[in-house]
C-alpha cells in the first residue's frame, strides 16, 4: 500500500523514488513487523491472560514444565497479524507470490486457531481431530501447489535443481512438481509445530531461515544475480523478501515475550502457519534440499518423532527418553535454556552452510 503511494508520489517528487529499492522496502518491512509486534504484544497477552487462554502442560513431560501451566497461548495471532500487515505495506501487491503466500500462511494460521481453540477455550484436550486438520492443510497446500505450477511462466519454476551441481535442472511436470510441493508446505509446517517446545525455540531458527530464503529470493528475482550465481531465475520471487523480512521481524518481535521463561506461547495458529509459509517460499525459489539443511532442526525434530514410534511399535522399544528430541536432552539433565541456545547454534551453523550453496556450484 505504501508502496503504491511511494510510486505515485514519485512522480511529483524525485525524493519517494527510493522506495523502489527493494533492499530498503525489506528493511522497512523488518522494523515495522518488529515495532507492530513490540506495541501490539503487551495488551493482547494481557487480553489472553484475562480470558485464561492458558496453556495445557502434560504431566508425563518433563516436571521443569509443571510451572509453565497456564501461560497464555496462541501468541501465534501476533507474528501473523505483524507479517500480514508488514507485508501489505511495503510489497508490490501485483506480485502473485506474495498473494500465495499470504493466503497459504492465513489459511495455516486459522486451522491452528481452530486447534487451538478446542483445546484451550473448549477444553478437548484432543483439539482438532488429525484427520481432518491433515485434510485442511492437504487442502490449502495441494490448492497453493497447482496455483504455482497453473501460473509458471518459465521452466525454472517448476523444474527441480540440486544445489552444488548449476548445470542440473530435472523437469517434474505437474504431478512431480505438485506433490514436492505439497510435502514441503504442509511437512514444514507440521515440523515448526513439533519443534515449538520450549521457551523461543521454535521462532529463532525460523526467524534465521526465513532471512536466508529472502537472499535467495532476492537473487532469484534479478536475473543478473541468478546468472552469476548459478541458480535459477524465478521472475517477481525478489517481492519475498518482504514477506520473508517481515517475518524476521515479526518472530523477533515475538521473542521479546517468548524468551525464556516465556510470557507467550506461539501455539498451533503460529507454528502451522510459520512453516507453511517458509516452506511455500522454498518452493517458490526452487530451494526445496537446501531449505531442509538450514532447517535442520526442524527435520531433526520431525525425524524423532517419527523414528520413536516406529521403533516402538516395532520392537516396543523407544529410541529416545522422549520425542520431540529436544525433550530428551532436558530428560538427560540439560536445562532448558541451555538446549534453546545450543539448537539455535545448530541452526545458525546449517543457515550459513545452505547460504554457502550461493556460490558453490
Amino acid at each position: 500500500m505504501l508502496y503504491w503511494l511511494a510510486k505515485l508520489l514519485a512522480v511529483h517528487h524525485s525524493v519517494f523514488r527510493v522506495f523502489s529499492y527493494l533492499t530498503l522496502r525489506a528493511i522497512l518491512a523488518v522494523v515495522s513487523a518488529l515495532c507492530l509486534s513490540l506495541l501490539v504484544g503487551p495488551p493482547m497477552i494481557a487480553r489472553l491472560s484475562r480470558y485464561q487462554i492458558g496453556q495445557v502442560v502434560r504431566t508425563e513431560g518433563p516436571s521443569s514444565h509443571l510451572p509453565k501451566a497456564g501461560t497464555p497461548t496462541m501468541g501465534g495471532a501476533l507474528i501473523i497479524v505483524a507479517i500480514v500487515v508488514s507485508t501489505l505495506l511495503w510489497a508490490d501487491l501485483r506480485d502473485r507470490f506474495v498473494w500465495v503466500t499470504l493466503g497459504v500462511t492465513i489459511g495455516f494460521g486459522i486451522i491452528g486457531c481452530y486447534d487451538d481453540y478446542l483445546k484451550l477455550v473448549v477444553g478437548n484436550s484432543r483439539g482438532l481431530i488429525p484427520r481432518w486438520k491433515y485434510f485442511w492443510q492437504s487442502v490449502l497446500g495441494i490448492g497453493a501447489a497447482v496455483f504455482l505450477y497453473r501460473s509458471a511462466h518459465v521452466p525454472a519454476d517448476t523444474d527441480f535443481f540440486v544445489p552444488f551441481i548449476k548445470t542440473v535442472s530435472v523437469p517434474l511436470g505437474a504431478a512431480g512438481f505438485i506433490t514436492i510441493a505439497y510435502f514441503m508446505i504442509v511437512g514444514m509446517s507440521n515440523a515448526v509445530n513439533l519443534t515449538d517446545g520450549l521457551d523461543g525455540l521454535a521462532i529463532m531458527p525460523a526467524v534465521l531461515v526465513a532471512g536466508a530464503l529472502g537472499i535467495f529470493a532476492y537473487a532469484s528475482g534479478n536475473e543478473i544475480y541468478a546468472r552469476y550465481l548459478s541458480i535459477p531465475a524465478i521472475p517477481q520471487a525478489g517481492e519475498l523478501l518482504i514477506f520473508c523480512g517481515a517475518l524476521g521481524g515479526a518472530g523477533l518481535g515475538f521473542l521479546w515475550f517468548n524468551s525464556y521463561p516465556a510470557q507467550v506461547f506461539m501455539g498451533d495458529i503460529g507454528a502451522l502457519a510459520l512453516g507453511a509459509g517458509l516452506g511455500l517460499v522454498a518452493v517458490v525459489v526452487r530451494q526445496e534440499i537446501v531449505s531442509l539443511v538450514m532447517g535442520g532442526v526442524f527435520v531433526a525434530e520431525t525425524a524423532s518423532v517419527i523414528l520413536q514410534v516406529a521403533s516402538f511399535k516395532l520392537t516396543g522399544r523407544r529410541i529416545f527418553r522422549m520425542a520431540p528430541i529436544h525433550h530428551h536432552f532436558e530428560l538427560k539433565g540439560w536445562a532448558e535454556p541451555k538446549v534453546i541456545v545450543r539448537f539455535w547454534i545448530i541452526s545458525l551453523l546449517l543457515v550459513l552452510a545452505g547460504l554457502s550453496t550461493l556460490k558453490l556450484r
